[in-house]
């Protein structure tokens, strides 16, 4: 198995429009481990469209609890286990992941008993071990290692960045945030960097589209960065390989790969990738 980054989902926000791309997800292959980042609606389809048989399921983490990057967590583990999934899942996610996942238990308990009951399947709940994490590291697993660093997503305290490290190669994922210089130490010469990213000139249309009019925008400015800035951590942090993903706007006809190269010309010169679902790229 290669290792290599699939973005299965690359649009920021839990909207999706005919045709459009799906919210926040990826699969990370990565030493012989799959490791699934966030669960946004779509991730089911995509694992098994990047070539994932589900019962493969192992490790999933999740930088925080915005729909976009949650909305399918139950659904995918479900999914896995009516598949054939009989081996233990660890879910990794900030504060509040055990809630979440406990209620979707509930909500679907009549149809997991009776799965149980007549098709033999294992009791899904003691596949499944959620582990809840802070800042530093996340976990030490085999030959790599997790750590999470606080990145600045108001109003979500619980908001992580992650970076995957094995046998000197790095991989960083930014999470949603606004313009957060720290990050770039973080990310201090990994091999890839992930980051979101958002076109100023793709606000209005946005907003126009989705309703909440100032609301909406003072959110996504104070929340998210925009694709200059991520140009900068990327250069600041020295990496080779930039991604660009969670794409504000991601669905605009007006808006194309040309657009966001042009918006990181003047700030980052290395390897520049523009994400869109399904997207493979070797590590």
């Amino acid at each position: 198995m290669p290792d290599r980054l699939v973005l299965l989902g690359s649009k920021g926000g839990p909207a999706i429009r005919p045709g459009g791309p799906s919210p926040t997800s990826m699969l990370l292959d990565l030493s012989g481990r799959r490791i699934v980042v966030d669960c946004g609606l779509g991730v089911t389809r995509g694992l098994v469209e990047a070539g994932m048989a589900l019962r493969e399921l192992d490790l999933i983490f999740i930088t925080h609890l915005h729909s976009d990057h949650v909305l399918e967590l139950g659904p995918l583990i479900h999914t896995a286990w009516a598949a054939g999934l009989n081996n233990p899942v660890t879910v990794y996610g900030p504060v509040g992941t055990s809630a979440l996942w406990n209620g979707f238990l509930i909500s679907l308990a009549y149809d997991i008993e009776k799965r149980i009951e007549d098709e033999g399947r294992p009791v899904l709940s003691d596949l499944v071990t959620v582990k809840e994490f802070g800042p530093g590291i996340v976990a030490e697993l085999d030959d790599f290692t997790v750590t999470a660093l606080r990145v600045d997503h108001p109003p979500v305290t619980d908001c992580f960045a992650l970076k995957f490290e094995v046998a000197g190669r790095t991989v960083a994922f930014s999470s949603d945030t606004t313009y957060f210089p720290p990050l770039a130490d973080f990310a201090r010469g990994a091999d890839l960097l992930v980051h979101e990213a958002m076109l100023p000139e793709g606000i209005d249309r946005l907003v126009a589209r989705t309703g909440n009019g100032a609301r909406l925008r003072e959110h996504l400015v104070a929340s998210h960065t925009f694709a200059a800035d991520a140009g900068r951590i990327a250069s600041a942090a020295g990496v080779a390989r930039l991604a660009l993903n969670h794409l504000i706007p991601a669905d605009d006809p007006d808006f194309d790969e040309s657009h966001w190269r042009a918006a990181l010309a003047e700030t980052f010169s290395g390897e520049l990738i523009v994400g869109r679902d399904g997207l493979v790229i070797p590590l």
